[in-house]
């Protein structure tokens, strides 16, 4: 089977050429004007329609067989990657590097094996939001919206960008940070914030020219993470037997719970859920034909997998570099994101590249890598949720000032002391983890649905390894939760006004779950095993 991939620039310049191998690809001959307006109809979301592959002299087509999968191709592989690589970022954001380093120091080599489960979690829910992105051919947002009543999506909608504002804000201060210290102390931080704001226009500059220079930027800022933590955890030496006992044998001290349950919670992050369904879109996938979309799956799929083994690389190194050092130290507790750096620089020194800049160099790539791909998940999330048509950069500029506005307040009041800056990073933690159910249940909820997903939908082995992994994690979510406000929640009047949210809150848990029909399907297997509940 002969392919190709093209970037398509807007519906009004498709070339007669382009016409013409479509003509070829479909058994009932069209006319231009009718591709046109197809595009037309496909365009909503520009970035969609960047990259299309066509499937030319296809033999399935032609004996009538659309279930057929094609054989492996290498250079098809390479044609379908891109969208991981921008999912994966949610994996190495400022908030994943600081609670890496905080097990590290804390807990030392002991939670490995947790990173590497709550990596592998991780991958099993993405791999449910692209597979709803490609059977349905509607990402997350879109099918919420149809999905639930005004009420309800619009608090969905209401979530979740809380969700992406508290993780953007940790992703600008985290780049801030990093440009203070490149900068020598220079640049404060909330000039830092600024100029982390700019990152839109190199978004908009390089989507104009197509998604594959915007995928490869990432794969840049990927590798430059890769090297310069790597280049750390080379200076530190970390031992390599702890190292691989770490990762095979799971160990839990109770000193090192806060730390665990910061693992398991950084991998899940409610916007990325949103953004993986959009962006396996990025390719043109017909829905109707089986074995494209088996195929398109099976692609994604390697494709996710080679992206979050990297991430769980990348975070191993910065866990093993503060383990190494700072496990049983004095400096263990007090080690946050803010005076890492010089933690790193007082324990391994300079040399011929000061530790201090190589970690400032990767922090830098993971802030501003997780800061484009928060804009890129706020265009989905707003238009999904709201059915709003907007240019591209009127949505970017919308999404920016989201995080922009909020980041600057906080740049300005929180820029006193490292320790004011490690306590709103806690509180950003609880607002994002407070989220997660309301991205994972309507996921499930609708990737279970035999009417959207056809064929496609997830069977009960599946099914119940994906809720097993979701309770998990709402779960441990909820734990901290109430921990956290345990020890947070002071005076009458404010906790008053928290066990009312919460109350609410709970209810609209109980509302997703009683609509996903997981009550009913749990009451039939109950049933089935001879339990009654007459009366």
């Amino acid at each position: 089977m002969e392919f190709q991939s093209r970037i398509i620039q807007s519906p009004g310049e498709q070339s007669n050429e382009e016409a013409n191998l479509l003509l070829q690809s479909r058994s009932q001959p069209q006319t231009t004007s009718s591709l046109l307006s197809e595009d037309e109809d496909e365009v909503a979301y520009e970035a969609r329609d960047k990259i299309e592959i066509l499937y030319l002299d296809s033999l399935a087509e032609e004996v009538g067989d659309l279930s057929t999968v094609p054989p492996f191709s290498w250079k098809k592989l390479w044609l379908f990657s891109g969208p991981g690589l921008l999912m994966s970022i949610a994996f190495l954001d400022p908030g994943n590097i600081e609670g890496d380093l905080q097990a590290g120091a804390i807990a030392g080599y002991s939670l490995l094996w947790l990173l590497l489960w709550s990596t592998i979690m991780g991958l099993l829910i993405q791999l449910l939001s692209a597979r709803i992105g490609v059977a349905s051919g509607r990402n997350l947002a879109e099918l919420c919206r149809e999905e639930y009543s005004n009420w309800a999506r619009y608090a969905l909608w209401l979530m979740t960008e809380l969700a992406l504002t508290a993780a953007d804000v940790q992703e600008v201060v985290g780049s801030a940070i990093a440009i203070q210290i490149l900068s020598h102390g220079v640049v404060p931080i909330w000039a830092g914030v600024i100029i982390t704001s700019l990152d839109c226009f190199i978004f908009l500059f390089l989507e104009n020219y197509g998604m594959r220079k915007l995928e490869a930027l990432f794969a840049v800022l990927i590798a430059t993470m890769a090297l310069a933590f790597a280049w750390m955890f080379n200076d530190a030496k970390p031992s390599g037997e702890e190292l691989l006992m770490g990762i095979l044998v799971p160990r839990l001290k109770r000193k090192s719970i806060q730390q665990a349950v910061g693992v398991v919670g950084c991998v899940i992050t409610p916007h990325n859920v949103f953004l993986h369904s959009a962006l396996v879109q990025l390719r043109k996938i017909d829905p109707s034909k089986k074995g494209q979309v088996q195929e398109a799956l099976n692609y994604y799929s390697m494709e996710s997998s080679v992206a979050l083994s990297i991430c769980f690389i990348i975070n191993l190194f910065v866990t093993s570099v503060f383990a190494k050092g700072f496990y049983g130290t004095n400096q263990a507790d007090s080690i946050g994101l803010v005076n890492a750096g010089h933690y790193l620089e007082e324990k391994y020194g300079g040399g011929l590249f000061p530790i201090l800049y190589i970690w400032g160099i990767g922090l830098l790539a993971a802030g501003q890598s997780s800061t484009i791909t928060g804009t890129y998940a706020g265009q989905f999330i707003m238009a999904g949720f709201l059915d709003l048509r907007v240019e591209t950069w009127m949505s970017s500029l919308i999404t920016r000032s989201f995080a922009i506005v909020p980041t600057m307040i906080v740049a300005v009041v929180f820029n006193t002391s490292e320790a004011s800056l490690d306590i709103l990073n806690e509180w950003l933690n609880v607002l994002q983890a407070m989220q997660i159910p309301f991205a994972l249940i309507p996921l499930l909820t609708l990737v279970s649905k035999e009417q959207i997903m056809g064929s496609f939908k997830i069977g009960p082995l599946l099914q119940m390894m994906a809720c097993s992994v979701v309770a998990l994690v709402i779960v441990i979510n909820g734990y901290v939760l109430f921990d956290f406000f345990l020890n947070e929640v002071k005076g009458l009047l404010f906790g008053v006004v928290v066990c009312a949210f919460s109350a609410a809150y709970i209810a609209f848990i109980v509302y997703l779950v009683s609509h996903s029909g997981a009550l009913s399907y749990a009451r039939d297997i109950l049933t089935s095993k001879g339990f009654s509940f007459n009366g």
